[in-house]
């Protein structure tokens, strides 16, 4: 047998062996998508939503694509506050949509904040509902309309990650 071999194999073997204890340990790092992760929804005109989700909801592009079996735009959108996405999907016809009460709901961190936005979404013309105080836990809330029509929920005061987290099992 020829030792040269023999090493040269044994060193191929320790470095596939590396490399396969290298991925299993990178695999062990890479967070798992558990739970709840995103929301899709169908939009008529993707640059249009893109700008009111980072308007209004504080959202950052973190995903492009043209999706290759369907030849459709596809963003995925992110507050980084949390594992979770907006998945938006161009598609011709929207429906069905997300209203009146079926909304995407975003906590805003002030009252001010809440104000401030609904006076923007006003001159837009698209705040469908005044901000209201509801009391808990409801809070202080308002709703606008998306390009598409979808609801969009502007809200300070709710205590769904306290409640959340009160009930862990």
């Amino acid at each position: 047998m020829n030792y040269a071999s023999t090493n040269n194999c044994d060193t191929r073997l320790s470095i596939q062996l590396g490399q396969v204890q290298s991925i299993k340990a990178l695999e062990e790092q890479i967070m798992v998508d558990i739970g709840l992760t995103h929301v899709a929804l169908p939009v008529s005109d993707i640059e249009q939503s893109i700008h009111f989700y980072t308007t209004y909801a504080g959202m950052h592009v973190v995903h492009r694509r043209k999706d290759s079996g369907r030849g459709v735009a596809v963003a995925w959108l992110s507050d980084h506050t949390r594992p979770f996405a907006i998945v938006l999907i161009q598609t011709n016809s929207v429906q069905p949509i997300l209203a009146p009460m079926a909304h995407l709901g975003i906590g805003c961190k002030s009252r001010e904040a809440v104000d401030q936005l609904c006076e923007q979404a006003r001159q837009a013309g698209i705040l469908v509902e005044e901000p209201k105080d509801a009391g808990y836990p409801v809070g202080y809330w308002a709703f606008l309309r998306d390009p598409d029509g979808h609801t969009l929920e502007l809200s300070y005061g709710q205590e769904i990650g306290l409640t959340v987290e009160q009930t862990k099992v």
